[in-house]
Parts: structure tokens; sequence; C-alpha cells
């Protein structure tokens, strides 16, 4: 019912639409070989523009040619500017028509070839095209008696200097995260990669806004039909704005009715190289540190880039325990609702005295106590998020603290719940995604809901709902449950555990199956070095 009322309103948002898909705002005019006619085209386009600056000057000695100049102020470099363009066009150009010259039919060529010392020219001849990159922060230098333009990359914004990561915290490993200049976070990403089969591809996206979009891929490594679903899929976004990567996000997901992310989240840029190694796909987005990477699956929710940089046998205890923790912050009160309200005869005798006597007076059960108690909850966690860093976290934490110690004495929750609540969700701290943590928080209310409702078996409905749901989720084609389902066993040696980097000689089966071999160039595993005997140099209790 819920995906029929949203294609309706699908369908009656395209009705209302004003606007058809390749419709713009600038009419796509050529330029002329008359200079003051492209500068009124010009100036019409950016009337009102109060940053954009306009010059006129003149290139050449005894017979000069007319030139303009128009670019945004605070998106360009002027010194680069005035070093790289403006001086050898005005001071230089008359050395240079002692021997060239310089008219009206030749000084585009000498301009372009002799004159200008910017490492970045690109040519245009349309008016709309030339506005647009204007307003990205390049130059746009115009002559009279040339119906081409040249575009000067004098780029320079103001961006925040590279630190390391919020969301996700780093314990060990590199500490540089991505940040919103799109140019330095794929530097991030060529400084770990260091290989022209590391592929980099543009779209601009949003009617208005006219988002930079790069696709970032290792070719024969990844599998070229995910490459072509995902270009397939921005090519298909009609908007007119993309600020942040979560429009690009819900635009290209495979399932939208879902609670589950079908794509990794990440401003880390070494999370990102791990990804395009293993023949993963990365979408960057200008203007926003966060990176989507697909496909992705499901035991990526539990792995952490630092499992990858301790030795195997913590990494895999670690994961190892962040299952223990999702069960827990999936099911805890859920469990407990249950087992006090329909299965009391599973609780020790001594432990179900204790609950009950704690359960004195409390005017409401188990399941509205578990819901107000998570309510709750959520409000001071949202709450930390919004207030000041310095002081979020310790109002969250104090005002936890305050609000369960009131809620007690006045008998509104019984102290176990209160527990119960908390246990949970420190144990949602524990998933390494952002993505897979809330998933986990929307989930957990349903569950309660069949639990208080049914039971154990209420929980068991939920559990075969969702484990179903999963089945049929699909991330660019990829099953979401995979290594799992369907089954591939050389995969599960990084999925809920992680075996020795010696062990995983090949990459996953499913992203990386075009050049599966990652260690040597034969299929057999790499092994430890061999262990040296006592008689040997080095060896035994005396060396």
């Amino acid at each position: 019912m819920l995906r029929n009322i949203f294609k309706k309103l699908k369908k009656l948002a395209d009705r209302e639409r004003p606007y058809t898909k390749g419709e713009h705002l600038v009419e796509n005019i050529p330029l002329s070989t008359n200079l003051a006619r492209n500068i009124q085209h010009l100036k019409e386009i950016f009337q009102d523009c109060s940053d954009v600056v306009f010059r006129e000057y003149a290139i050449g000695g005894s017979k000069p040619v007319k030139a303009a100049i128009f670019y945004v102020d605070g998106l360009v470099n002027t010194s680069l500017l005035s070093d790289a363009a403006l001086n050898p066009l005005m001071v230089d150009s008359q050395w240079v028509n002692e021997f060239g010259k310089v008219n009206s039919r030749n000084a585009y060529k000498i301009v372009k070839d002799r004159l200008l010392t910017i490492g970045e020219i690109i040519e245009t001849n349309q008016v709309n095209e030339l506005a647009d990159h204007i307003m990205t922060g390049t130059t746009a230098l115009l002559l009279d008696g040339s119906e081409q333009a040249l575009i000067l990359n004098t780029r320079n914004w103001e961006s925040r200097a590279v630190e390391e990561p919020e969301t996700e915290a780093v314990v060990r490993g590199p500490r540089d995260g991505f940040t919103e200049n799109i140019r330095v976070n794929t530097a991030h990403i060529r400084r770990r990669i260091r290989t022209s089969r590391l592929k980099s591809e543009v779209m601009k996206i949003g009617t208005l806004t006219k988002t930079d979009v790069f696709i970032l891929y290792i070719k024969d490594i990844v599998d070229n039909k995910v490459v072509e679903e995902v270009r397939t899929r921005l090519s298909r976004i009609d908007t007119d704005s993309i600020l942040e990567s979560g429009y690009i996000e819900e635009f290209i997901e495979d399932e939208p009715f879902t609670p589950f992310a079908q794509m990794n989240v990440t401003e880390r840029p070494d999370k990102v190289a791990a990804g395009l190694l293993e023949g993963q796909v990365a979408i960057m987005v200008d203007n926003t540190p966060f990176v989507l990477m697909v496909p992705y699956t499901f035991p990526q929710f539990l792995s952490s880039p630092e499992d990858h940089y301790n030795r195997y046998p913590w990494a895999t205890f670690v994961r190892l325990l962040r299952i223990v923790a999702l069960i827990i912050a999936m099911l805890g009160p859920s469990v407990y609702v249950a087992i006090t309200s329909y299965h009391q005869e599973m609780i020790p005798t001594s432990l179900l005295i204790s609950i009950a006597s704690s359960r004195e007076g409390i005017p409401f059960p188990a399941f509205v106590e578990a819901i107000l108690m998570e309510v709750t909850f959520e409000i001071l966690r949202e709450a930390g998020v919004r207030l000041p860093r310095p002081i979020g976290p310790a109002i969250s934490f104090v005002g936890a603290l305050v609000i369960g110690e009131a809620a007690v004495t006045a008998k509104l929750v019984s102290p176990i719940m209160v527990v119960v609540v908390g246990l949970t969700a420190i144990a949602s701290f524990t998933i390494p995604s952002l993505e897979g943590a809330i998933a986990v928080r929307l989930i957990r209310f349903p569950i309660i809901f069949l639990a208080g409702a049914l039971g154990l078996f209420g929980i068991m409905v939920a559990l075969l709902a969702i484990l179903i749901h999963l089945c049929a989720l699909r991330s660019f084609g990829v099953p979401f449950l995979s290594p799992l389902a369907p089954l591939s066993p050389r995969d599960l040696k990084d999925s809920f555990v992680r075996f020795p980097w010696w062990a995983m000689f090949t990459r996953p089966h499913m992203t990386g199956s075009k050049e599966p071999v990652r260690q040597g160039f034969s299929q057999k595993p790499q092994t430890p070095p061999p262990r040296k005997n006592g008689n040997q140099k080095g060896g035994g209790k005396d060396a």
C-alpha cells in the first residue's frame, strides 16, 4: 500500500513539473566576431550580479586589438590572473607585435600559443557554456574578431583544511579526511593509488547548481556493468540542485522503501581507496566531504578500515563482538518486553522476583516503558548532536542520567528498564557504519511493537520479515547479503571474521572477479615465512 501511494505521488509530481528535461535558463547563443555583441550578451546574463567583474583592455602596440575578461570575485586567484594573463596580454603583447604584427585576424592564435602562461585553457564558442564556466571560478577571455573564447583556469577559493574525520573515529590508521573541495578529495585517492588505471569521470548534475559529480574506479578490476549502471543512473537525474551526496544517494539507490542504505557513505580516503582496490565504484560530489561507495553489502555494516590495520586475531574478535552488539542493539528492549509480558516461565525464579519487586508501583506495562525510554533517549541523542560541540556530549550524558534517575524515583519506569535501554544504546554505538546504526535504530521500534503484541513469536516474525527483505535487496546488481547469500566461501575470509593478509590472496568475487588475484601471479595463497630451526643462526632459545 505504501509503495502504491508513493508511486501515485510521483506520477502527480511528474504531471505538475514546470519544465521538461533538457531545458535551460540560458539560451544557447553562439559567440560572434563582434566583441561588443558578445559583451552585451554576457552583461544581460550577469545582470544584477555584483560579484561578476568585467574589464576591457587592448592588446598590441600600434594597432591594438580590443579584449575583455569576465570573472567572479572571490572564486578567482587574482594574483595568478594578473601574472599569467593580464601582464602578458597588456605588456608582453607589445613585444610580440614587433615580430608577429598582432591584428584582429591573428590575435587569437598569438594570445593562445605565445602569450598566456596559464596551464589549463579551454575553448568554447557558446555563450551559455561560457557563462557556466565563469560561475565555476574560471576567467573568460574574449577577443575582437574571434568567435572563440578562451577559458582560463584561475580557480581559487577558500576551503576547509584537511582534518581528522568526525563521524568516523580513527584509532589506528591515516587521520586525514575528505573536505568540501573535490580536487583535494581526488588528490587524496591519487596519493594512495598511484596508477593510471584509476579513472576519474566527471558529470555536471543540476540545472541551476551544475554540481560536479565524479565517478572513480580502477580499470580492469571493476565490473564494467556496474560502472555503466552508475553512469546511467546519474544521467537520469533531472533536478535543479545537488547540494550534497545525500541527494545523489536517494536518486540512484535500488530500493527506496527500506531502512537499510544500499550505498556506503564515508569521509575517510583510506576506506575509499580500499573499496576501489576491491572493485567498488566511488561517487564524489563537490562541496561535501562524504563519498558514496557502491556496491554495498551487509557485512560491510560491521567492518571498519582499522580491522585491516590491526592484527587478524584482534580484528576477528572485534568483528564478532560487533555481531553480539548488533543483536543487543536490535533485540534488547523487545526481548525484555516479550519475556516479562508473555514468557515469565523462562526467567529464573530469583531474577523474576527481582524484576517483579523493581516493577512494583510502575503504572505502565513493559511495552509502554520501553517505548517511553527509547523515545526519550533518541531525543537526548538528537539534542546532543544539535548542541554546540563542546557541550553537546556533556549535556546528553548528564541529561540521560538526570532523566533516568528522576523517572525511576517517580516510579514511571523500572530500574531494570533503564539498564536495558542504556545497554542497547551503548551496543548501537559499536556499529562502525553510521547508516547501519541508523537502520538498527529504526527497525528497533516495530520489533518492540510486535514483541508487545505477540511476545517471542512476534520477534521471530519480525526477524523473518527482515531476513526476507534483506535477501531481496540488491546494490547495483550485487545481492545485499553476499557473500552469505549467494554463498561465496572464499569471500568469507574478510566478512564476519578476518583472515591474515597472506591468506586473502583474491578480491571479493562479486566486485573484483575481473582481476581476482591480488597477491603474486598464481592462485595459490601466500604463506607466512618459515620458522628457523634451533641450529640455524638467529633461531632457538639461545638466539
